[in-house]
């Protein structure tokens, strides 16, 4: 087997500290997450952790900023070949589901946000990072709700509605699947008014 070269080795370091990480702080919260648990539930050194990351903050921001990514490629990956409005709507609501189940991606981005307001570090490139993630989901799936013309809802707010219902609020503690049925509503209220508007 060929040993790995040393980018090659310090891609799976950072891969393996960034799993960590999210582990971490869905298991004992944004406040409880250290470099030093991060870096040893990785198997690392905080050495090994510092050569990679500036900051807990740091691995946090580039961990969602992956997340934010991974989630509207499989969106657009699972709605490539789907035209019909109730499949998108289908599709949408069962890919909710199995994110919302995930449960700690939402809990890092809120905890995360709230501290940096509350230490007065929020910055542009943090809001920038949610505010682009729902201005992509919200433009790929109004190509895909409305094909016949103006759906009366911005892609922000199109996105922010699934991805809010998806990963935010008090649904992350109810330990139910309610996304995915709550998406269903919405989706289907917004493309029949969609529908009615563009026929007015």
């Amino acid at each position: 087997m060929a040993r790995l070269t040393r980018e090659q080795s310090q891609a799976l370091t950072r891969e393996k500290l960034l799993k960590s990480a999210g582990d971490v702080v869905a298991r004992y919260s944004y406040d409880g997450a250290s470099v030093e648990r991060i870096a040893e539930e990785a198997g690392f050194s905080k050495g090994a952790f510092y050569s990679n990351f500036s900051s807990k903050e740091d691995i946090l921001q580039q961990l969602l900023e992956g997340h934010a990514g991974s989630d509207v490629k499989d969106l657009a990956r699972l709605l490539q070949d789907v035209q019909n409005p109730g499949d998108v709507i289908e599709t949408v609501a069962q890919w909710s589901d199995a994110r919302a189940a995930e449960q700690k991606w939402g809990l890092i981005a809120i905890e995360m946000l709230r501290r940096a307001q509350r230490d007065g570090t929020l910055s542009d490139d943090q809001r920038r990072l949610f505010a682009s993630q729902w201005e992509e989901v919200g433009e790929l799936l109004r190509g895909k709700l409305f094909p016949d013309g103006e759906p009366g809802i911005s892609a922000l707010d199109l996105g922010g509605i699934v991805l809010e219902l998806t990963y935010g609020g008090i649904a992350i503690f109810l330990q139910v699947r309610t996304s995915g049925q709550m998406l269903r509503h919405v989706l289907s209220s917004l493309q029949v008014s969609g529908r009615v508007a563009h026929a007015g």
